[in-house]
């Protein structure tokens, strides 16, 4: 990995822009990619450092919360859209996958909120249960923990292990913890190469084709459902995960790996379910976080129906409106190879009319195969 010093202003800075630059793995953390060195960690501030503190539990209780609602759409118990958004594009072996038994209860150990700065806090765009950044994360945390200034020394939030001892945590007693990495994810095995020799021999990276596993092995999957046909080895793990012989993280259920999430939660036909399963608290506080969401759902309203906060009665009208009015993003689902990287992401203000509208047109288009 290559990276670039900031200049600094003051030898202090120098000092530590260097230590920080030593201490970089041979192998770098993220391949291919560069940075500029931070002498000193960004400071957040109490309020948004104990914002950030205590949003786990919350994305957690939501995921549990996302986890019932799917099932009791296949129950009946819940109406049965919800489950067929969910489902849309999805091969059928993954679906019966997240509808078995084996996995019935089982969520990410891992959640990652991407975060976008406001000047009013931050927002929630998204959440990633398959995300890259664990080592880069727990080398941030042990490296700029050491830096002596400035004075008083800044607290790191987490500590200088604490992404290191958490992700050691997901996986109990286990005694073998295999990390498989796809090739789709090939950036981000120095950094899992790194953690691994952080938490000791007990951990091992391997590739996509690797399934010499021991009963008892734990798992964590480092490639996304959508890249399936690319990881030759993910039939024999779900196999083994299935029948308990080894124990995987995250499970296979794409529901986790959908973008849609969001506009379940802002749907108003769903409010009084939220409302029970995360209590008014969580409820609120994730609706002051996340934007107002809406699912690009093609079927036509009835002509007195209009789509809540939009005031349009068709997604076609999306447009007709002015580049300041179109100050929206269009993402396409997360069961996709343009689902990360910022490939499937459209930016209505930022786009001449004549590319929004050819993004309004695809993504209506693909609704049965990669809802937006």
């Amino acid at each position: 990995m290559n990276s670039e010093i900031a200049t600094p202003t003051s030898a202090t800075d120098g000092d530590n822009a260097r230590l920080i630059k030593s201490q970089l793995p041979e192998r770098g953390l993220f391949a291919g990619l560069e940075w500029r060195i931070s002498p000193a960690p960004f400071p957040l501030g109490p309020q948004l450092a104990k914002e950030l503190d205590s949003l786990g539990r919350v994305l957690l209780q939501f995921y549990r919360a996302v986890n019932l609602l799917y099932r009791k759409s296949v129950e009946g118990k819940q109406p049965e859209w919800i489950a067929r958004w969910l489902d849309l594009g999805k091969p059928s072996e993954l679906i019966e996958l997240q509808r078995s038994t084996a996995f019935k209860n089982e969520v990410p150990r891992v959640i990652r909120p991407d975060l976008l700065m406001t000047e009013n806090g931050f927002s929630i765009t998204e959440l990633d249960s398959v995300p890259g950044g664990i080592g880069l994360t727990a080398w941030l945390n042990q490296t700029y923990s050491r830096l002596e200034t400035p004075t008083p020394k800044p607290d790191v939030l987490g500590g200088a292990d604490g992404m290191l001892r958490g992700f050691e945590s997901i996986f109990g007693n286990a005694e073998h913890v295999r990390i498989i990495v796809s090739d789709e994810a090939a950036t981000y095995r120095p950094e899992m190469d790194w953690i691994a020799g952080q938490l000791g021999p007990r951990f091992s990276v391997h590739d996509s084709q690797f399934t010499a596993f021991q009963e008892g092995d734990a798992v964590y999957r480092f490639f996304e459902l959508f890249d399936l046909p690319n990881v030759p080895g993910s039939k024999k793990i779900f196999e083994l995960a299935a029948g308990k012989q080894i124990r995987l993280t995250p499970p296979p259920k794409p529901i986790f790996e959908e973008k849609m999430l969001f506009a379940l939660l802002w749907n108003r036909n769903l409010q009084s379910f939220w409302r029970q399963e995360l209590g008014e608290s969580f409820l609120q506080r994730l609706q002051r976080l996340t934007p107002y969401t809406w699912l690009m759902d093609p079927a036509p309203l009835p002509p007195h129906g209009a789509l809540p906060e939009l005031n349009l009665t068709d997604w076609s009208q999306l447009k007709t409106l002015s580049q300041k009015e179109r100050d929206l993003i269009l993402k396409v689902s997360g069961f996709s190879a343009e689902a990360w990287g910022a490939r499937g992401v459209y930016l209505g203000s930022d786009l001449s009319q004549g590319d929004w509208s050819a993004a309004v047109d695809q993504a209506l288009s693909r609704f049965e195969s990669s809802p937006y």
